[in-house]
């Protein structure tokens, strides 16, 4: 079979692509060399959905920004993935920022950030009473909010999958050529034929694009770390806060989870290996050390993890979303504010695709997608309907996040099929325990859900097996 597209790359970029491309009268093949989708630079980030305040005026950045904002605020009802819209108040700590702050309060404005504030010291800490009294003024961002990407990114796969998309994990592009106007994709699953392909394979994009195209460019994993902090420091601060940005990103925030966690970081450290997410004590260390500029009292013995995500930083700085051969679309270096412009690069690249395949819209199309039953967030009358429904929602696993069995069961209906799979579809192992108590339990659901047996589970991709 000859596929219209190959997308390459399952993270929030590829999947919103497909989202978009799916509204098309096209077939579509994801590819993605990981075990499931989000396991890239999409599972470990800020989860911040971007005022727009930051990007250069003129960019692909500040664009996208604006429109990807106003897009993942509008798609929530239609789509389930979990957002609130919290603001972000970016905060001078001395005279000496009062200048960039007013800076960013004209870029803000000429990037069309709708509502900034400009808030004085003591509207600052009755907002936000847990900062630092050395805050001078802040500017705030009603738009910005806090978002889960792993939901995000499956609602896009989830409603793309509805309308007809399809996907082959565990598959590793190897190389690609062109013969007249198919490309054929080599991949560890085979030669796959398309009409047109997309990359969007995150720190990897640069080695796909290099492949194909006469265009080459480098791309530098930017390393960034991160603390969490258990639930019971909910409400510490409201809105998420940010210091002062730098060359390197808008440097270390103190900021509620969509979940109603803490979430202190990330620092910033390009380096010059593609898998290198361990992290370092050093760099946390800095980490709680800059945090605690913006809230001193952060209770960091409140801890419950600590990771590391790399960003795909581009050599100019702006996204790279561009044909530099016909049929083949880049929607490369997304870094922040990646998250938050997904919906609009899959906009923006779909069009792309659309366009050169002179593809027509379909007469009728999916627009939403069911998000998968909390059951902790039911009201008692609510879960006695679920439970009648379905006894297995009755059978609580995870007891930090309170997850049923039939969360963990349509989990896997829906595609997990190691630990991962199910913790960031339905959060079991997220809390306090992080799996300590119902991993065994959750491993017992996959085996007997999938078919296989005890030993084959895994934590995500291959070799990761929990039990030898």
């Amino acid at each position: 079979m000859t596929y219209d597209v190959v997308i390459i790359g399952g993270g929030v970029t590829g999947t919103a692509i497909a989202w978009q491309l799916s509204r098309y009268d096209i077939s579509i093949l994801l590819v993605d060399r990981c075990s499931d989708f989000c396991e890239g630079t999409s599972k470990a980030n800020s989860g911040i959905v971007h005022a727009g305040y930051d990007p250069v005026p003129g960019t692909l950045k500040a664009r996208l920004n604006i429109r990807g904002n106003s897009m993942i605020r509008g798609l929530k009802d239609a789509l389930g993935y979990d957002f609130v819209q919290n603001g972000a108040m970016v905060v001078a700590f001395s005279e000496d920022e009062l200048p960039q702050l007013e800076a960013l309060r004209k870029q803000g404005i000429a990037n069309g950030v709708p509502g900034i504030e400009v808030l004085s010291k003591d509207e600052i800490l009755r907002r936000e009473p847990n900062l630092s009294t050395e805050a001078v003024s802040a500017l705030f961002f009603p738009t910005s909010g806090i978002i889960c990407p792993f939901s995000l990114t499956y609602a896009f796969w989830e409603n793309a999958q509805a309308n007809g998309a399809s996907a082959k994990l565990g598959c590793e592009v190897r190389n690609i050529e062109k013969d007249g106007s198919i490309f054929r994709v080599d991949t560890s699953c085979g030669t796959i034929e398309a009409r047109s392909v997309v990359n969007a394979a995150g720190v990897y994009a640069d080695r796909i694009n290099n492949m194909i195209s006469p265009e080459k460019f480098t791309l530098v994993p930017r390393r960034g770390e991160y603390v969490l902090l258990d639930k019971t420091e909910r409400g510490f601060v409201n809105s998420t806060i940010f210091q002062m940005p730098t060359a390197l990103g808008k440097g270390v925030l103190v900021t509620p989870t969509a979940h109603g966690n803490i979430l202190v970081g990330p620092d910033s450290v390009d380096i010059d290996d593609k898998e290198r997410t361990a992290t370092d004590a050093d760099a946390l260390e800095y980490v709680m050390k800059s945090a605690r500029k913006s809230a001193p009292d952060v209770n960091f013995r409140k801890i419950i993890t600590s990771f590391s995500g790399l960003r795909a930083h581009p050599e100019g700085g702006d996204f790279i979303i561009d044909m530099p051969l016909p049929g083949f679309v880049n929607a490369a270096g997304i870094e922040s504010p990646g998250l938050t412009s997904s919906p609009a690069i899959g906009e923006m690249a779909g069009e792309m695709i659309a366009d050169y395949l002179k593809a027509k819209r379909k007469s009728r199309i999916i627009e939403t997608r069911k998000p998968i039953v909390k059951t902790a967030e039911l009201s008692p009358s609510e879960r006695k309907k679920v439970i009648a429904s379905n006894p297995l929602y009755g059978n609580i696993v995870c007891r930090c996040e309170e997850i049923s069995e039939g969360e963990i069961v349509e989990a896997i209906k829906r595609g997990a099929t190691t630990l991962d799979g199910v913790k960031r579809r339905v959060r079991a192992g997220m809390g306090r325990c992080q799996g300590g108590f119902c991993t065994p339990r959750v491993m017992e659901i996959l085996s007997r859900e999938l078919g296989v047996p005890m030993e084959a589970i895994r934590k995500n991709d291959e070799g990761s097996e929990v039990l030898v």
